[in-house]
């Protein structure tokens, strides 16, 4: 029985061998989180479910060409003259750092991978796209930078730049945006996620004030990571939560917004929680931890979601899965 090219049973002496062929295998076979997106459809934006005409998921690390990818994961969309483009996180093999990656769709249901859209020399993530005015903005989670960003398309999709820090500190992570009644309105967490805060300002790119009632919610690890996209539908709002009690990335809550003003804030839980869970098997089964619902023309919702597995893989072939990847890239 051959453990690899060098290492064979008979070079262990038989008294320590089963804890030579442990070590062995420790050194050799790594623990993984298999980060993947998929697409689900339903008929409201709390009760989707994987679409029986694809196969999830729609996006995994192996489709990413342009650089070696561990995971993809946090994914946002938009749709804009019929076609589909999905933002979302790209965890760079080399340096451990996100980036912020494209794909495209021309039914929402069947993607391709196009290229990473923002390289940073900061940890990027949660790629929060949103349009307003014509134009398309981005606030990708940026807390390794110290700030909330925000980023505009001068070339859309894939030209960006940083036209505005909304807010300096190292408090904020997965920060979620969106306008109500002319009014613009930011949930964001503490990188332990347990601590959810409230802005709000008059305009975008205007002063961002802390709502008097923030932290909304102290301690709760069921409720205080944002999620994905915060909806505004038929006059209601709803903001999505990650529940991460147990382990990260395990499911992702739905909350209704009921009373939204610069003094007060309250909100109800609804009742099909949770929304997304770990399937149980395959590529999401261990759990869930991001969704960004869109409404069709008729009437049905799609979303875009994220899962993982555990994997194992070896450590030797994945360090030469990297090199020849990025020896191929150099070429280009």
């Amino acid at each position: 029985m051959q453990l690899s090219n060098r290492v064979q049973i008979k070079d262990f002496p038989k008294s320590n061998y089963l804890s030579s062929l442990k070590k062995t295998v420790r050194t050799f076979l790594r623990r993984k989180c298999d980060w993947s997106i998929g697409i689900y459809t339903g008929e409201s934006p709390f009760q989707l479910s994987s679409p029986e005409n694809i196969k999830n998921p729609v996006l995994t690390a192996k489709d990413v060409t342009d650089i070696p990818a561990d995971l993809v994961a946090d994914p946002f969309m938009v749709c804009e003259n019929g076609i589909w483009y999905m933002f979302f996180e790209v965890l760079n093999s080399l340096n451990f750092k996100g980036e912020i990656g494209l794909a495209t769709s021309k039914d929402g249901l069947n993607w391709r991978y196009e290229q990473i859209i923002i390289r940073e020399d900061f940890h990027l993530s949660y790629p929060y796209v949103f349009k307003f005015q014509n134009e398309y903005y981005m606030i990708p989670e940026s807390y390794k930078a110290n700030a909330i960003r925000l980023y505009k398309a001068v070339e859309f999709p894939t030209k960006w730049t940083l036209v505005k820090t909304l807010l300096e500190g190292s408090d904020y992570v997965d920060s979620s945006i969106f306008n109500f009644h002319d009014q613009w309105w930011m949930f964001t967490t503490s990188p332990q996620g347990n601590i959810l805060h409230l802005y709000y300002a008059d305009e975008l790119m205007g002063n961002w004030v802390k709502h008097p009632q923030s932290p909304l919610i102290e301690g709760n690890f069921h409720i205080s990571r944002p999620g994905g996209r915060v909806i505004v539908s038929d006059g209601k709002i709803f903001r999505y939560t990650q529940d991460v009690v147990g382990f990260y990335g395990n499911q992702v809550r739905a909350y209704e917004i009921t009373n939204l003003t610069t003094t007060n804030y309250e909100e109800k839980e609804i009742i099909h929680n949770p929304v997304i869970k770990g399937s149980g098997a395959g590529w999401n089964k261990i759990g869930m931890h991001n969704i960004d619902p869109h409404q069709l023309d008729n009437g049905k919702w799609i979303a875009c979601v994220d899962g993982y597995q555990i994997v194992f893989v070896f450590g030797m072939a994945e360090r030469k899965r990297i090199k020849i990847m990025t020896k191929a890239n150099a070429k280009k």
